[in-house]
């Protein structure tokens, strides 16, 4: 095992606690609320935990809510001789909005790996491509929906009808949607949550062979760690949408802004793993609350062994 593979169950847990937190939330219209909640539970257990962390990949400037921000140290063990080393990509709360009106998706969720290793991605855009072990080395974001669609019919050995593509409801998708619709493949519209999209469009049993499209590139970093895990496809390109925020993301990545990164790109170490834990019904079941238990369903997904463990874990309430 490597230095964040043994600190694995302490990452499963800081997702629990922020699953917890922010489920009471659910359906109460408030989403700032909720991620508040998630942040802060997510922050106390991280204080208990024998690293030296740091936040690689934080909320960013979307969300109006205290943030895990970039920069930010966590652990029992910052600055300690010989402490391990592990930078955190992290979304305490995904689909604040799907949280605040009780919708399917929204999870806690993050990656860790060894110091330098997560790609400190900008708070802007990427365009994103995720497919199954079967479509690597078939798809790229280089070749276009159309092309990609025809790929997955020849290796999947089906028609169009049958290729299976997920998206994110956007206006600005018009286009992708137009292309993906001319070639007969079906089309599921997601209203947030591109991580749980990315990786049911990885795993072989997934309800999806692909997903398209432009969301966050923080989630991408994130979605990328847990496809190394799975042995996907995941590809990315930055978009921006000031020339701010290109100089930005220049400070943060360099000057090839165009690059197209690919999973190995945006997570360099196979000692990495990706740990989320339901809090709406979903990719993952949501936290259930009773009058003596809580309980919650969480996902484990280690890189360097290429495993995907799913548990259900019962507390006292």
């Amino acid at each position: 095992m490597g230095i964040t593979t043994d600190l694995a169950h302490h990452f499963v847990e800081a997702v629990d606690q922020a699953a917890i937190a922010s489920a009471a939330w659910r359906g109460k219209g408030d989403k700032n609320a909720a991620d508040d909640a998630a942040v802060e539970a997510m922050r106390r257990t991280f204080d208990h935990v024998p690293f030296d962390g740091r936040v690689a990949i934080g909320e960013g400037e979307r969300d109006d809510a205290p943030m895990l921000y970039i920069g930010e140290e966590l652990g029992s063990m910052v600055g300690a001789e010989g402490a391990p080393k592990i930078d955190i990509a992290v979304d305490p709360l995904e689909c604040t909005n799907n949280c605040a009106d009780d919708q399917p998706n929204s999870i806690a969720v993050l990656a860790a790996a060894p110091r330098g290793t997560l790609l400190h991605a900008p708070d802007c855009y990427m365009n994103k491509l995720a497919a199954g072990p079967a479509l690597a080395g078939h798809v790229s974001l280089e070749g276009g929906a159309v092309y990609n669609i025809e790929q997955a019919m020849h290796v999947l050995d089906c028609e169009a009808k049958d290729v299976r593509i997920v998206a994110l409801d956007r206006e600005r998708h018009h286009q992708l949607f137009k292309e993906i619709s001319e070639t007969g493949a079906q089309l599921e519209l997601l209203g947030d949550g591109d991580v749980a999209g990315a990786i049911w469009a990885a795993k072989d049993d997934g309800p999806f062979d692909m997903l398209m499209g432009v969301g966050a590139a923080p989630e991408g970093v994130i979605s990328a760690t847990a496809i190394r895990g799975i042995g996907g496809v995941f590809e990315g390109r930055l978009v921006f949408r000031s020339a701010q925020e290109e100089a930005r993301a220049e400070t943060m990545v360099g000057d090839d802004l165009g690059r197209l990164w690919q999973a190995t790109d945006l997570c360099q170490s196979e000692d990495a793993v990706f740990a989320a834990s339901g809090v709406c019904d979903g990719y993952l079941p949501g936290v259930k609350i009773g009058a003596d238990h809580t309980t919650t369903f969480n996902e484990l997904i280690d890189v360097s062994a290429k495993t995907v463990a799913r548990n259900e874990r019962r507390r006292p309430a």
